[in-house]
């Protein structure tokens, strides 16, 4: 038999893949995938849920923000995911590790000083847990394939929504539908709904969690599968999926509607006959990823859509559509006259604070020492904000999930005169009980709606904990910053009574 000749070598210049993949992260940082956009545009359509809608509303419009303004759709920009297929005629001209490689394209995309992009990756997971300052090192998965060419795709993933994966070993004969919707009913909002569901099957533990994560990458045509009909059994199973999901009612937000997700993903892989390994990986309203090939010729480009393909969107931000609030004069009876769903304009001075500062404070006042910011008669917002640049006063600087700071709620309401909270998500029975045990009230702004909520920020200083970077305790002033009363002095949860209200309809 004779010998195949050798395909010719391709040569990736070092620089190529390095300054791709740093490219690749600063295009998803504000840019949406076109068919998210679409499908997200059609729910915005359809949405009965006033409270919803406008939800959806503030996403798309802050989607197209960020691409005109081309800074970040979400302050959270992420985890950094790195999919590399590589052919194996192509050659690195590098002597460092391809490892080593797209961690200089991490760290060269985070901090851009154009666009800086904030760190979210701590090192020491378990105890120092140090942010790293530059976001590195990435996720890295590589495949050795047949060809000539490097294909890649890179994604930013937030905490919400990686925070929400989930993972069970079935019987062979137990229902993944059945487990996948009563999975999501325990899921809450922290994910940041509407979104797409990716769903791994098979192979084993660490398998079925990459099939999962791989399977939302894929094209979203959710509206074109119910448009034609299934295909075949994983069509029909999607459908189904997608319907039984939106239908418990979660809706936007956690808010209660229509639209829960956008649309269900499923990939496969053979396992043991014993086995039936489920994963379930939810992605959040901000769907960022992209992808490129190399082939020697070059680093990739990235082509933003045209902000004419997103929805012409007015939001109503007048006084007659909710209550202004003085954030410099908010009292306790004031707070105990909100009521649950109530908008709200916040004008004023605004605290910061997140895990680390929430976790400094309680130990202060567990050793009996001060604060250093006092907290009465205060409300805090829970934010991690990128860093400003230009004229702004700061960074897009939308909420994190308030679920992570209820361990906190019930001290710091009982010790230091706190008034309200502002997040997003549910919060947790406990937290709840103690909110309206001391007359308090928790608030939400948005997620994925982090430049718009950055507009009403007037002025930023730091006032403690400058230390722990993008976690110190801030103090902004704020001018109409939107929000909905989640949890009102009564106990009464949006979060329980929205998703109940239309699942039940």
């Amino acid at each position: 038999m004779a010998a195949t000749a050798p395909h010719p070598t391709v040569w990736i210049a070092e620089d190529d893949l390095v300054g791709s993949i740093a490219a690749a992260l600063q295009f998803v940082s504000h840019v949406h995938p076109a068919d998210y956009v679409r499908h997200l545009a059609r729910a915005y359509e359809r949405e009965e849920s006033p409270t919803a809608k406008d939800a959806i509303a503030q996403i798309l419009v802050n989607s197209r923000m960020a691409l005109i303004g081309r800074r970040p759709m979400c302050q959270d920009t992420g985890v950094a995911a790195v999919f590399l297929k590589v052919g194996m005629n192509v050659r690195f001209a590098t002597r460092r590790s391809l490892d080593d490689l797209v961690n200089e394209g991490v760290r060269r995309a985070y901090l851009d000083e154009a666009n800086p992009l904030r760190a979210t990756m701590v090192a020491d997971p378990l105890f120092e847990r140090r942010n790293t300052g530059d976001n590195a090192p990435a996720m890295i998965h590589v495949d050795l394939v047949p060809g000539d060419a490097v294909e890649v795709i890179v994604a930013a993933k937030g905490g919400g929504s990686e925070n929400k994966a989930r993972f069970v070993q079935l019987n062979p004969s137990a229902s993944v539908e059945d487990w996948v919707v009563e999975t999501m009913s325990t899921l809450g909002a922290g994910w940041c709904p509407p979104g797409l569901i990716g769903i791994g099957v098979g192979g084993s533990a660490d398998k079925a969690m990459l099939l999962a994560k791989e399977s939302l990458f894929e094209p979203i045509d959710m509206l074109d599968l119910l448009r034609r009909g299934p295909a075949s059994k994983l069509e029909e199973m999607r459908i189904s999926l997608h319907e039984r999901i939106n239908a418990l009612g979660v809706g936007a937000q956690g808010l209660g509607g229509v639209t829960t997700v956008l649309d269900v993903k499923i990939r496969t892989f053979p396992t043991h006959a014993a086995s039936k390994p489920v994963a379930l990986m939810p992605q959040c309203a901000a769907n960022r990823h992209v992808s490129f090939t190399l082939d020697g010729s070059g680093p990739a480009t990235f082509e933003a859509p045209d902000a004419a393909d997103w929805p012409e969107i007015v939001l109503a931000r007048t006084a007659d559509a909710a209550r202004r609030v003085d954030l410099d004069r908010l009292t306790r009876d004031e707070v105990r006259s909100w009521t649950v769903g109530e908008r709200l304009l916040l004008s004023g001075k605004l605290l910061t604070g997140r895990d680390a500062a929430h976790k400094r404070m309680a130990d202060l006042l567990a050793r009996g020492e001060p604060l250093p910011v006092p907290l009465d008669g205060r409300v805090i917002y829970y934010v991690g904000p990128v860093k400003a640049v230009g004229g702004e006063a700061v960074g897009p600087a939308g909420p994190t999930t308030a679920t992570r700071m209820d361990g906190f709620v019930d001290a710091l309401l009982a010790r230091t005169g706190l008034l309200a909270m502002i997040g997003k998500a549910e919060r947790g029975p406990q937290a709840i009980e103690a909110i309206a045990r001391h007359g308090a009230a928790s608030l939400i702004a948005v997620g994925g709606a982090a430049i718009l909520v950055a507009q009403a920020i007037r002025s930023s200083r730091v006032l403690a904990f400058e230390d722990i970077g993008m976690e110190a305790i801030h103090e902004f002033e704020v001018v109409d910053m939107p929000v909905t009363v989640a949890v009102d002095s009564a106990g009464a949860s949006i979060h329980l009574i929205g998703p109940d209200l239309w699942r039940r309809a």
